[in-house]
């Protein structure tokens, strides 16, 4: 086990380690009396801070989500370095604002999710995951999770959400393994800082301007599509502008699509290695597979962190915390404490008590999709496993990111 000194989650090192290595690591910090401040790293054309507190144990990572005053998200959620904000919002839309705008934001969107919205995307679900499943059946047995079943399912509820066709599901699959690839080569040049930044803004942008064309259009001739409730919401005299659509849909295609996938395909590879579970699911489907999603959820812990940043002067769980600190909810960390979950490396479908935070801690910032995603990962398996009980996947292909838990590739067997 690595010893607290030892330990850079800086490093990329770190993050091609293996899995269990990893969290033996995190269970070493969740151990130290102080938070751990690592360096920032480098990242083009902006100078290091002076740092920033990894935050592993669930009890920090819970009372910091619950706290919005004093750990903002608008100085930077998805990055760790100072990059400007208004790249911030460009990738990251509403989890990197604050109250009011994010409260604005927030508001407009769930006005556009009514209940009708919602029937018909539930309803969708079932029917793509059925296709998706069904198809399966005419090929050779054999293939790809993740290119076939995993990435396919949320993609096309997105896109058939939102009234993107297609023509562009190749588009938009493109841009958020571009944008979601971390460190990855396959996806970015990771030995280029400036290839790096340019290929990551060509992939926002190319979804910026899918959407916004399709906003303008959808103000002109509105349909029964999200775009079409989003860009004619208007609320208190409160209407997306075109620059907020855009980063809305990245914030939707990529924490929709990404993040769901990842968990269906962990989930698949899971069932596969634990035997036990995957029997206990079978016997009772419908009784445990609520039970069985949370867990999966806990257990991959699809993103690994956020980044707060302290407002003021203030304490946390006895830590004291300098206005301009930025913190790291590791996620990953808090699902595994000890403190919290009975036997936490243990995969079980049957956990009494699940109070994980896979969908983000308490507070504003709470997944707005969380309830879409339960569907999907639910819907999916009960479609793969009645229809094929006996499928099994195989060792996974992970990407190389210490901010998605991400699987790039992984081949199944339907017998």
């Amino acid at each position: 086990m690595l010893k607290a000194e030892d330990i850079n989650l800086t490093d990329w090192g770190f993050w091609k380690e293996p899995h269990d290595v990893r969290h033996d690591a995190f269970r070493t910090l969740r151990e130290q009396p102080d938070l751990p401040l690592y360096p920032e790293p480098e990242v083009l054309f902006v100078e290091p801070g002076p740092g920033y507190y990894a935050l592993t144990r669930h009890a920090d990572v819970v009372e910091a989500s619950r706290r919005p005053q004093d750990f903002c998200s608008g100085r930077g959620a998805i990055s760790i370095t100072d990059v400007p904000g208004d790249m911030h919002e460009y990738f990251g839309s509403m989890i990197s604002m604050d109250d009011p705008r994010h409260a604005k934001i927030r508001r407009i969107v769930s006005r556009a999710f009514s209940p009708r919205m919602i029937q018909r995307f539930e309803d969708k679900v079932q029917a793509v995951a059925g296709e998706l499943a069904a198809g399966l059946a005419g090929g050779p047995g054999t293939g790809d999770v993740v290119a076939e079943i995993a990435a396919r399912l949320p993609l096309k509820i997105i896109c058939d959400m939102m009234g993107i066709g297609a023509e562009h599901y190749g588009t938009v699959l493109d841009a958020t393994n571009v944008i979601l690839a971390g460190n990855d080569p396959e996806f970015v040049p990771s030995d280029d800082p400036e290839q790096w930044a340019t290929a990551l803004i060509t992939a926002g942008q190319s979804l910026q301007d899918l959407v916004q064309d399709l906003g303008r259009r959808r103000r002109e001739e509105p349909t029964d599509d999200l775009v079409s409730a989003l860009v004619n919401a208007n609320i208190d005299g409160e209407s997306l502008t075109d620059q907020e659509l855009g980063s809305f849909f990245i914030l939707l295609v990529v924490a929709g699509n990404e993040t769901t996938r990842n968990a269906i395909a962990h989930a698949l590879h899971l069932f596969t290695v634990h035997t036990d579970q995957r029997e206990a699911l079978l016997a009772d489907f419908d009784g445990r597979i609520a039970g069985a999603v949370e867990e999966i959820v806990r257990y991959v812990s699809p993103v690994i962190w956020m980044r707060r940043t302290a407002t003021r002067d203030t304490t946390l769980n006895d830590h004291e915390i300098k206005e301009g600190d930025k913190l790291l909810l590791y996620y990953w960390s808090a699902n595994r404490d000890e403190t919290v979950f009975t036997d936490p490396a243990k995969f079980d479908i049957l956990r009494e008590t699940n109070p994980h935070v896979g969908f983000g801690g308490p507070g504003p910032h709470f997944c707005l999709g969380a309830h879409l995603a339960r569907r999907e990962i639910t819907v999916m398996l009960r479609e793969l496993f009645t229809r094929y009980p006996g499928i099994r996947a195989g060792e996974p292909e992970r990407l190389e990111s210490n901010f998605i838990n991400g699987i790039k590739r992984m081949p199944y067997r339907l017998s």
